[in-house]
């Protein structure tokens, strides 16, 4: 089954390799096949990751963008090690994130690294006000 994806006007997506810029009005498009395709909504720029959960998200992208996901694997695991000293909370999510990884389910794994920036921004929003 092919992937339909709606673009606005002027949107971009990442087709494998290639950014695809939508004209002037909507479209859809029906992709098919097996090469990895993000949204310009879910692209994360290096230098806007500013958190360290960004920082894991910018590198899962990578993966899922990568040949060789592989490459990054070792950056990773090291990143999450450090966020799991500083917020044992986020155990839970890294579980399943890890489990994707493992799989090569590395889109499944981008989605559920959305919700370890917002549990991180949750933790920092909390010891803002804690002051």
């Amino acid at each position: 089954m092919a992937l339909v994806i709606d673009l606005k006007p002027e949107e971009k997506v990442l087709v494998g390799t290639a950014v695809i810029t939508n004209d002037k009005q909507r479209t859809k498009l029906h992709i098919a096949g097996d090469a990895p395709i993000l949204r310009e909504k879910d692209v994360l720029f290096e230098e806007d990751a500013d958190t360290a959960c960004k920082q894991i998200y910018f590198i899962i992208q990578c993966m899922y963008l990568a040949r060789n996901p592989r490459e990054y694997h070792s950056k990773y695991f090291a990143l999450i090690k450090q966020v799991l000293q500083a917020a044992p909370s986020t155990s839970p999510l890294f579980v399943q994130i890890n489990a994707d990884i493992i799989k090569g389910h590395y889109y499944k794994a981008l989605k559920r690294a959305q919700d370890l920036i917002e549990h991180e921004n949750a933790i920092i929003n909390a010891s803002v006000e804690a002051v």
